[in-house]
């Protein structure tokens, strides 16, 4: 149990509004963090072959004496941690991995998109870092497949930051869709033709829609970080691969949503007893912060951090701020005090 946040808690958070939910007490560091350049572009990356598995990895040089493996959300990528892992990086070099099918990491033949197959291939990819446990941090899609990891292969962990993780959701709440078409794409013989729509689309509405969703202030998005994403968008058009394994990995998502017993996301977070962080926005449309007190309480050595005016990806909104919790978790940890 957290020693934090209670059952009781998680309980009273279930019956509240997303708007006004409790905040837990986090720690902050009070070590200076490097100034903030919102106008860094990505971290370079390119392809590489670690334990086994390829992935496209963007790498972030910092303090070799701690490694940080940062992993995104459905439809995301590593670019999505551009600007938290500068924060981060005199304390822990970053590594931000493409999933397969998402970014430029091509999938595998025979790859099924599942949580499991996605966790599965994280962990091969962790023990080949050779870097001993690391801090996992994930968003979204990425924090259940992190959760996962941490649950099955501890001493791959060293601590556990989890920001909107993709836990069980089954609201019918149409705002979480930036567009009300992505309601049909992935729904039999219609979902087809709206798919085709949806292509359609150019790159920079695309992306437009993905801030639109994602973000509790859509309009503050930097433009150029809009045109990396407009970017990112237009080359990712041309591989085949990208629409099916975006299919295909909501489908593994739904499917562990709707998976009880031992197979329930709730059900595997106990099993991670690394010092662990949860952060959620209040307007987060994906993933409700409804869920947060719940997740974090189910965590044995769990803390919960929730942000106002703060959507699905903190870790971009608000990255000075996800920075300065991370850190004191990594500090607290350290000395066993968390």
């Amino acid at each position: 149990m957290s020693e934090t946040t209670s059952t009781a808690a998680a309980s009273r958070m279930d019956r509240e509004t997303p708007d006004r939910p409790p905040i837990t007490h986090v720690p902050f560091s009070a070590t200076p963090l490097p100034p903030l350049d919102e106008h860094a572009p990505p971290w370079p990356g390119g392809v590489e072959e670690v334990g086994g598995v390829r992935l496209h990895v963007r790498r972030t040089p910092g303090n070799t004496e701690a490694t940080a493996v940062y992993v995104h959300g459905l439809g995301g990528s590593s670019t999505n941690w551009t600007d938290l892992a500068a924060q981060l990086a005199p304390f822990a070099q970053g590594v931000a991995v493409d999933l397969p099918g998402f970014g430029f990491s091509e999938p595998a033949d025979g790859f099924d998109f599942s949580l499991d197959a996605h966790a599965e291939i994280l962990g091969r990819f962790v023990t080949g870092l050779e870097a001993g446990p690391v801090h996992l941090v994930g968003n979204s899609m990425g924090g259940a497949v992190a959760l996962l990891l941490a649950a099955r292969r501890p001493e791959l962990v060293r601590t556990l930051t989890l920001v909107s993780p993709a836990m069980p959701d089954r609201r019918p709440d149409p705002r979480r869709l930036s567009d009300p078409r992505m309601m049909l794409a992935y729904l039999p013989v219609v979902g087809r033709r709206v798919r085709r729509q949806l292509a359609a689309l150019g790159p920079r509405e695309r992306a437009s829609q993905v801030i639109r969703l994602c973000f509790a202030e859509p309009d503050a998005f930097p433009e150029h970080r809009l045109a990396e994403l407009a970017e990112e968008a237009q080359a990712r058009a041309g591989l085949a691969w990208a629409t099916p394994a975006l299919a295909r990995s909501t489908f593994g998502i739904f499917r562990t949503w709707f998976t009880g017993g031992d197979g329930s996301l709730w059900s595997v977070a106990p099993k991670a007893s690394m010092p662990s962080l949860v952060v959620w926005g209040t307007q987060d449309r994906v993933i409700s912060v409804r869920r947060a007190a719940r997740t974090a309480s189910l965590l044995p050595r769990g803390r919960l951090l929730v942000l106002p005016r703060t959507g699905h990806v903190a870790q971009m909104e608000r990255p000075v701020t996800v920075a300065k919790a991370v850190l004191g978790m990594w500090e607290r940890s350290a000395t066993r005090r968390w």
